[in-house]
């Protein structure tokens, strides 16, 4: 038995002790109001150890399927002898013939092992998007992330964006060249106006994995909408700027769903994962750009992906959070959350005090959402449009293209009432 059971078997064992003692005693020993109330008391923590049980179980469950499905991945793609490989070696690691006894094999680091980002490598080459390292000429870091930095940089006299990943990633995550592989695969497929284009790509680990991408003068979504405001009510700052006019905030929404339903409408399905007003720029002209696919996977017709807490838990579907199976509906979700946000122009949960832990559980167990803006002063149908995003129930959000139809009636409201409401100014 495991260290970690030991304990709740003892528990358990100790319980059914003192419920026996309870009931072998004689009655007058004690008050039968003091009976009932140890017998209720006890009875709670029973219930409690099997509630635990069956968390326990789940969460057990949940690691087994996620076990099958990367091994069905890893067969699917033709990399899972890699797995078995990998144990063998580390119990007898392969030796070129002619090595000296002790001498480490020798390392060729610009030369992937991942397959994945080999053939990566190759596509990038026979289609023209691959880049040397000396091609680039790198200014200031414009951004940074958990595994990369973002500079301002120059290439063949444009000015772009690199997005340079830390050599440390890659010799302390045996995933990493696959992760890096399958963002820059999946980035070069994209052909669209508000997702970020990728123009060319690096992929030579340890030293020098990097992507290329236009370069976006604007701000963040959230930096134009909150307007570099700190996190707190914005009725609460008399400084505080106005929020931009409602229909570039519907529009700028807009924008992102579209974005998302050429994604979803791929094939195989692109889900992000992600979604948040930190991942989407601006450009110039305030057009929109769905951006950083580092944890973006494809979804192939008819499979779930099964992962842990990917993305940001203010943004984050339920079914994500509780490490169940999920669809590319959590990127409905998340979308909800950033909608409800850019119409309110308020961070989500803001008029509470919880931290990112608690709102992830109230969020599991579907007893929170953000406060929603005041129906009455909001076009029809917009209430109900994020209502239904964040639905507890996936199938019950609806896809990208029913959202965009949607928004695309809202703006429309918008624009004749302003167009009205100028009408009657001038009359």
């Amino acid at each position: 038995m495991s260290d970690d059971a030991r304990p709740r078997h003892d528990q358990q064992r100790g319980l059914r002790g003192r419920l026996a003692g309870l009931f072998s005693s004689p009655p007058s020993q004690s008050p039968n109001h003091q009976s009932s109330e140890q017998v209720a008391n006890l009875m709670e923590e029973l219930g409690r150890q099997r509630d635990l049980k069956e968390t326990y179980k789940a969460r057990l469950e949940s690691t087994q399927g996620y076990l099958r499905f990367c091994l069905e991945v890893a067969q699917e793609h033709g990399f899972l002898h890699l797995i078995s490989d990998s144990a063998q070696q580390q119990h007898s690691p392969h030796r070129d013939a002619d090595a000296e006894p002790g001498t480490p094999a020798a390392v060729d680091e610009d030369e992937p092992a991942d397959p994945y980002l080999v053939a990566t490598r190759d596509l990038a080459v026979r289609h023209g998007w691959s880049v040397a390292p000396d091609e680039i000429e790198l200014h200031e870091v414009i951004g940074r992330g958990t595994t990369a930095d973002i500079h301002r940089a120059t290439w063949r006299g444009l000015e772009v964006a690199v997005k340079w990943v830390r050599p440390e990633l890659f010799a302390s995550n045996p995933s990493a060249e696959a992760f890096f592989a399958q963002e820059a695969d999946l980035l070069s497929r994209q052909r669209h106006p508000h997702v970020l284009r990728l123009m060319g790509a690096c992929l030579r680990p340890l030293g020098s994995c990097f992507l290329v991408t236009e370069l976006l003068s604007g701000a963040t979504l959230g930096e134009w909408l909150h307007g570099g405001r700190e996190r707190r009510p914005r009725a609460s700052s008399s400084s505080s700027p106005p929020p931009p006019p409602l229909v570039d905030r519907v529009s700028r929404a807009l924008e992102v769903a579209l974005a998302m339903r050429h994604l979803h409408e791929q094939t195989p399905r692109v889900v992000h994962r992600d979604l948040k007003p930190s991942n989407v720029l601006l450009d110039a002209e305030l057009r929109a750009r769905v951006t950083d696919f580092g944890h973006a996977r494809f979804l192939p017709d008819g499979k779930e992906a099964l992962t842990g807490e990917t993305g940001t838990y203010v943004y984050m579907a339920p079914e994500v959070i509780r490490c169940e199976p999920y669809t590319e509906k959590c990127d409905v979700y998340s979308f909800g959350v950033v909608l409800n946000e850019l119409i309110t122009a308020e961070h989500p949960y803001i008029d509470t005090s919880y931290g990112p832990s608690k709102i992830a559980l109230g969020v599991a167990d579907g007893k929170l959402r953000p406060k929603l803006p005041d129906s009455d002063a909001y076009p029809t149908g917009l209430i109900d449009l994020i209502c239904r995003t964040w639905d507890a129930e996936p199938s019950s959000r609806p896809s990208f293209a029913t959202i965009t139809s949607a928004l695309r009636e809202i703006r429309q409201q918008i624009v004749q009432h302003e167009e009205q409401n100028q009408n009657s100014n001038y009359t």
